[in-house]
């Protein structure tokens, strides 16, 4: 006889189904597991006899081969454990196998019999309403799945609850949907004293999604402005938040089932590998710049990480997904992210000051400026001079305006942007190009002759010249003009920096 129960595998945010199939036979007793099982997953044979044998039951005498189909699709993950044990006790004639057969089970199994967490639940769920099929999961993560819609989901706290409901002598209750996260919690732009100009390109920024470098001496407040731009800008959508929460799911940092609607801001330190940054690592996860999807990716101290790790960045800043290859399987996660940099002028910190600068100036900036590749640099729209913050600056009451007020100007830029670009499939300013850039944001006639002189003058590359009209754009839509102009033409032109030469 063979057992089979439904799972999942998962490439990227994508479930793949899988099989679990039990087969009890006769010969020498054994237990193993086939079908391109990871360490992991091999080791569940190991949780499963244990927690069969926590209920009070032993494994029959026979030989147990347990295989998870297709089988050239890698199963990596301890979530296996749940179906095997379930497939297992369906071949034992313990359970009904045909009632098994209308739900996706993930879960993995403590010894003692516990259901403990795994991750993907949320993407398991979603799997199993497509397939109009019920979901067998963790207790604690029964709230994240019941987000997927209308599906039948049993968070069994153990295997014995389990048994017990489907035995009809004790029912498990259906989960409600976790809360919603709403509000940002960080700091408030009231709290930056000065810096009016690094303000009005941090809310160019959110208006229109464009990426952002700070260059300032240290203590200048770059990191507390980066910190204060989830809070302008707009909540996510109920389609953005079920993307986050999925590669959070994913990445095992959905705690509670709460659905997040605040944007993800995500500061990787600068010693942070490839894989970190991007993806990848013996088990394929999320990286950071996919944690950081639909929201901030903040890189603070920009030239003191690894250039490779760095330059790895600029196929996802581009295309808004990243592609991670291994020789048995491609998995491609989503990593549409604002990027904001800050960085030093040197590696002191203090170029303009003749007083605390280095010898080495003017020499060591471009040096330490030159450890950040041309390309990346292109990729930034806006790139703004923070100044040192005198004591007098810090004496100052805070400013009448504060998050909430940039925060209105910002939204009505991006229902501006939304109703723009409603037939095109974009959001923002940013990701347009091509044919819908030049159609919205065609400068007049004399921000045409400013624009040619421009990237005349500053050697601008396509891609440059394609972001200085994006930025053009949104500087427009928050002044609420029609159209593009000259003065918005140069005020994008003032955010546009040349690399520095060796």
């Amino acid at each position: 006889m063979v057992s089979i129960v439904s799972t999942v595998a998962y490439l990227g945010l994508e479930a793949r189904a899988v099989e679990t199939q039990v087969q009890l036979a006769p010969g020498v007793p054994s237990f193993i597991v086939v079908g391109l099982p990871d360490k992991a997953v091999a080791e569940s044979r190991e949780r499963v006899r244990a927690a069969i044998a926590a209920m009070g039951l032993s494994l029959p005498p026979k030989r147990i081969t347990v295989n998870l189909s297709p089988a050239d699709l890698p199963k990596e993950g301890s979530h296996y454990d749940l179906p095997i044990a379930l497939a297992l006790l369906g071949a034992m004639g313990v359970i009904d196998a045909e009632t098994l057969a209308s739900y996706v089970v993930v879960g993995e199994l403590a010894l003692d019999g516990r259901v403990a967490g795994a991750q993907g639940v949320l993407l398991a769920a979603l799997h199993a309403m497509e397939k109009g099929m019920g979901l067998i999961c963790p207790a604690p993560q029964g709230a994240e799945a019941a987000w997927a819609g209308e599906i039948e989901v049993l968070a069994a706290p153990d295997l014995l609850a389990l048994l017990n409901h489907f035995r009809g002598t004790g029912p498990l209750a259906a989960p409600v949907p976790g809360e919603v996260e709403t509000g940002y919690k960080g700091p408030d732009l009231r709290q930056v004293k000065g810096q009016e100009s690094a303000k009005r390109a941090l809310e160019i920024a959110a208006a229109g999604s464009h990426n952002l470098l700070m260059i300032g001496p240290p203590g200048a407040g770059k990191s507390l402005m980066a910190a204060c731009l989830p809070g302008i800008l707009p909540p996510l959508d109920a389609g953005e938040a079920l993307e986050v929460s999925m590669v959070a799911s994913v990445a095992g940092e959905l705690t509670d089932g709460r659905l997040l609607r605040t944007r993800p801001f995500r500061a990787p330190h600068h010693s942070a590998s490839m894989a970190a940054l991007v993806g990848g690592g013996l088990r394929v996860r999320p990286g950071e710049v996919s944690l950081a999807h639909h929201g901030v990716l903040f890189l603070d101290e920009l030239p003191e990480f690894q250039r490779a790790v760095l330059d790895s960045l600029r196929q996802p800043i581009e295309t808004g997904r990243v592609s991670v290859a291994r020789a048995n399987a491609h998995v491609t996660f989503p990593a549409r992210v604002q990027l904001v940099a800050a960085m030093n002028p040197c590696r002191c910190g203090h170029l303009g000051d003749a007083a605390l600068a280095c010898a080495r100036a003017p020499r060591c900036a471009a040096d330490y400026q030159t450890r950040i590749s041309g390309p990346l640099l292109d990729r930034i729209d806006l790139h703004v001079e923070v100044q040192g913050v005198s004591a007098a600056d810090l004496m100052l009451p805070p400013p009448a305006e504060g998050s909430a007020e940039v925060a209105a100007r910002v939204a009505r830029a991006r229902g501006v942007q939304a109703e723009r670009y409603a037939a095109h499939g974009i959001r923002t300013n940013a990701e347009a190009d091509g044919e819908v850039l030049e159609r919205h944001a065609l400068p007049d006639e004399a921000g045409r002759a400013l624009l040619a002189q421009a990237a005349e003058a500053m050697r601008l590359s396509a891609r440059g010249y394609g972001r200085i009209l994006r930025v053009a754009r949104t500087i427009a839509d928050l002044s609420g003009a029609e159209g593009v102009g000259r003065a918005h033409i140069a005020e994008a032109l003032g955010y546009r920096r040349q690399p520095p030469r060796n």
